[in-house]
């Protein structure tokens, strides 16, 4: 840092994965949010892109409008920034601040992942297995009941899946984070590949948080369209499964194989326990109020 530019160069062999996310207050994260979450958000959120095409982060800018100078705020916002970065290995290497109406934070991520071997929304194919890892809908949960300390963690702090995103290179056939909602992100996969999906809900991983609250409807919603979870949804071949479920161990990661890959049109289908189609929505709505 210091120049007008930074200067980077990938190792031999591997291509530059690059991304970017932008957090705007009161559209992503309320007034007030607690700044060390936020800096630990704002990079998480990049990771997860990472994660879902296979790639190894390298470095990161940042552009962030304030309110004010506030230095508690800043010195709070980077703890949680470098906190990650420092788990990564991710070096900031540049960035811009200014003033504006509304806290603003937007980071571009480059990363790097060997030449052919990155993931893509493209790629799923008839009798193909989809997976998830982790737990869905705690974050959307969140954001209804922000009482319930698990799930405010899992919105506010999310955890990328690098790991496994790097650890899927030649066994996912497409992959995606789920950052808007398993339905919406799925019909970006379904869209990209042409193809169709069937999903069985008693076998998505739901949050443990679901379980006291007697409230099926807001459970579907959150775990089905709810956003945050920053999860990774991929496909791969059936043959694939023992060597996932051994990832998933190895990982101590929960992977569950929620359904598959159909022939014909891009439309997603989920059926309950007993077979019967469940009303699905789309994901998060980044226009809508």
């Amino acid at each position: 840092m210091g120049d007008d530019c930074a200067l980077v160069q990938p190792d031999a062999g591997m291509e530059l994965a690059i991304s970017t996310d932008m957090l705007i207050e009161s559209r992503h994260f309320l007034p007030g949010a607690e700044p060390r979450s936020l800096g630990h958000k704002a990079l998480a959120v990049n990771l997860s892109d990472m994660a879902a095409c296979g790639a190894t982060p390298r470095w990161a800018t940042l552009a962030i409008a304030l309110k004010e100078a506030d230095e508690r705020w800043l010195g709070a916002f980077a703890e949680g920034l470098f906190a990650l970065a420092d788990r990564y290995r991710v070096d900031l290497v540049g960035g811009d601040t200014t003033r504006g109406p509304l806290v603003t934070i937007n980071m571009t991520i480059f990363g790097e992942v060997p030449a052919g071997l990155a993931h893509h929304r493209a790629g799923a194919r008839p009798g193909d297995d989809i997976w998830v890892s982790g737990e869905l809908g705690a974050a959307a949960l969140a954001l209804k009941r922000p009482d319930i300390a698990a799930a405010a963690k899992r919105l506010h702090e999310p955890e990328p899946r690098v790991e496994l995103g790097e650890r899927l290179r030649g066994v996912a056939t497409s992959a995606i984070d789920v950052s808007d909602g398993l339905a919406g992100d799925l019909g970006h996969i379904l869209e990209r590949s042409e193809a169709g999906a069937l999903v069985y809900y008693e076998r998505l991983p739901k949050h443990g948080a679901f379980s006291g609250l007697n409230d099926p409807a807001l459970e579907r919603d959150c775990v089905l369209s709810g956003g945050d979870d920053y999860e990774l949804l991929f496909t791969a071949p059936q043959s694939a499964r023992p060597e996932i479920e051994a990832l998933a161990r190895e990982l101590a990661l929960p992977l569950a194989r929620v359904g598959s890959i159909q022939a014909g049109e891009a439309k997603l289908t989920v059926l309950d326990a007993s077979g019967k189609p469940v009303p699905t929505r789309g994901g998060f709505d980044h226009f809508v109020p």
